[in-house]
């Protein structure tokens, strides 16, 4: 019998890390896309010693913030000849300023952009393994985002101090776009949804300035552990019938209402393929 296949993104710590370990322990075998694959020897030997099943177990090369990474990455994947069962766009990065390697903000570049270009070029593949599903681990802070996108400042570094803004912009993103795919895939079997994991300790945050790190620390925290039972549930459970919802605790909730907006939701992907249209 065929193993289930997860591509997974970030999955070098964290959350996806522990998406890795819990899908490896239910037989599915776990590809996963890390950036600076070639330096991160060790981390990769780690994750595959805490393996149940090891040889149901890939590692990929992807730097969110090339474009040239993702389709390079998109093309490893589709070279090993497996099905893909699960998308799990779950790397991210937050408080981190620059730009992509493109000119786009980095925030939006790596959580959102990267993950676009990632996802049309294996969506036929997607389309071909049946009740495939697209995950994408988005936030309760695309709440800060309330009045949209500002188009301009996708377009340059970051430029707020604590790079907050940027990074609810690229999680509102993240549910836009998964609304929009799930409209785009009906009837082809595949279903996507977005999630709030819930505030975990891990170290997306790790590049924020040093002082704001007290401050982060007050806010209460769950494990990895407990993090992960949210994008399990969409993985695994979630029906058919909620693609393209927004989820945390492992259920359907309620996002802030300019998360529903469908037609900034469709101006998002038409801007997501004018900016990624040299790599599609």
């Amino acid at each position: 019998m065929v193993a289930n296949v997860a591509l997974i993104t970030g999955a070098g710590s964290g959350l996806g890390y522990q998406t890795t370990l819990e899908l490896n322990k239910r037989g599915w075998h776990t590809v996963v896309a890390i950036r600076n694959l070639s330096v991160r020897a060790a981390e990769v030997a780690e994750l595959k010693s805490q393996l149940q099943s090891a040889e149901l177990f890939s590692v990929l090369d992807l730097d969110l913030s090339n474009l040239h990474s993702v389709k390079k990455c998109a093309a490893d994947f589709l070279a090993l000849g497996l099905p893909l069962n699960a998308l799990v766009l779950n790397a991210g990065v937050a408080g981190q300023h620059g730009e992509t390697a493109q000119g786009f903000e980095l925030a939006f570049g790596v959580n959102h952009l990267g993950h676009f270009l990632l996802t049309e070029l294996l969506i036929e593949k997607l389309c071909q393994t049946d009740n495939a599903r697209i995950v994408t681990v988005a936030s309760r802070a695309h709440r800060h985002a309330s009045s949209g996108i500002d188009w301009n400042d996708v377009q340059r570094p970051t430029r707020s101090i604590f790079g907050i803004q940027e990074y609810a912009q690229s999680k509102l993103a993240n549910i836009w776009f998964s609304n929009h795919l799930s409209r785009r895939l009906m009837g082809t079997g595949v279903s996507t949804y977005a999630l709030h994991p819930g505030v975990i300790r891990t170290g997306i945050w790790r590049h924020a300035p040093k002082w704001t790190k007290p401050l982060l620390s007050i806010r209460p925290m769950i494990d990895v552990q407990d993090g992960t039972k949210t994008t399990l549930h969409c993985i695994l459970d979630a029906p058919q019938i909620e693609t393209g919802l927004y989820y945390a605790d492992s259920s359907v909730t309620k996002a802030a209402p300019i998360a529903y907006s469908l037609e900034d939701a469709a101006k998002l992907w038409s801007k997501s393929q004018y900016f990624c249209r040299a790599y599609l």
